[in-house]
């Protein structure tokens, strides 16, 4: 990251206990406007829980989370609100609302923020669906009638509603055939490319990871062991990335070969 501009996302000494569990031991962590950041780790190494802190979904035992220079869990709840505002999540398996229609699960944001009046709301709508290549006629539809891959762009829809500055991603092409996932990693990197969001990701695909990280932070021993771009993690000596990237395919698609 260059100059001075202010951090998308800012950890320092992030200490994270479960229970007994001591699962971050002093995270610290920085990300840029326009960056796309894949945190990778094994499992149980607390990278869906660091996501959950990045959001404010979970407050860490100790350290600070920041997101554009505030704390997400500002005790003022008008900063706090102003913050959520600046950010949309796609969780892993969508977590779209099973009672809601596609417009509706699309619309909520927009009306939660109590901001804009029922027909802006409608065009908004209509606009992320094509954003995302779905069909006005999809609108209508229920959650159960749609297949995986429509989740996901419905998902997306919805996360991007707000228009925001930051987009988190938790395993984003999870339960997705190849040719799916390829497609909605194209979506993804096409719409960042357009609009310009800083995206932080957790994934275990490396096709995913190649086809979209700028940068790739390794999570593990309880906090970030690399941080580097998607070719030099190659070059890191530990267990994990030796693992993780040990293959001729993990290493050759790192290399875009």
């Amino acid at each position: 990251m260059t100059g001075m501009t202010q951090p998308v996302i800012e950890l320092r000494g992030v200490i994270t206990r479960l229970g007994r569990n001591l699962i971050h031991d002093g995270v610290d962590l920085t990300v840029g406007r326009g960056e796309i950041l894949c945190l990778v780790g094994g499992s149980g190494s607390g990278k869906t829980t660091l996501l959950r802190e990045i959001v404010g979904l979970l407050a860490p035992t100790a350290g600070t989370v920041r997101l554009f220079g505030q704390p997400v869990l500002d005790p003022n709840p008008q900063v706090r609100r102003e913050v959520r505002r600046r950010f949309g999540m796609l969780f892993q398996h969508g977590a779209l609302f099973s009672a809601l229609n596609v417009f509706d699960n699309i619309a909520f944001p927009l009306r939660e923020s109590r901001l804009l009046d029922e027909r802006l709301i409608h065009d908004l709508v209509f606009i992320k669906l094509a954003m995302v290549e779905l069909e006005p006629r999809h609108a209508v539809l229920m959650p159960a009638e749609l297949s995986g891959g429509m989740v996901k762009r419905v998902a997306l829809a919805r996360a991007l509603s707000l228009e925001p500055e930051l987009l988190v991603l938790d395993e984003p092409t999870a339960g997705l055939d190849p040719d799916l996932a390829d497609n909605f990693v194209q979506l993804i990197r096409a719409l960042q490319r357009q609009l310009g969001f800083t995206v932080v990701m957790v994934t275990h695909d490396l096709d995913t990871l190649a086809g979209l990280a700028t940068r790739v932070a390794v999570l593990a021993e309880r906090r970030i062991i690399a941080d580097c771009s998607p070719a030099e993690v190659l070059n890191v000596d530990h267990p994990f990335v030796r693992s993780f990237f040990c293959s001729e395919h993990a290493r050759a698609v790192m290399r875009g070969e």
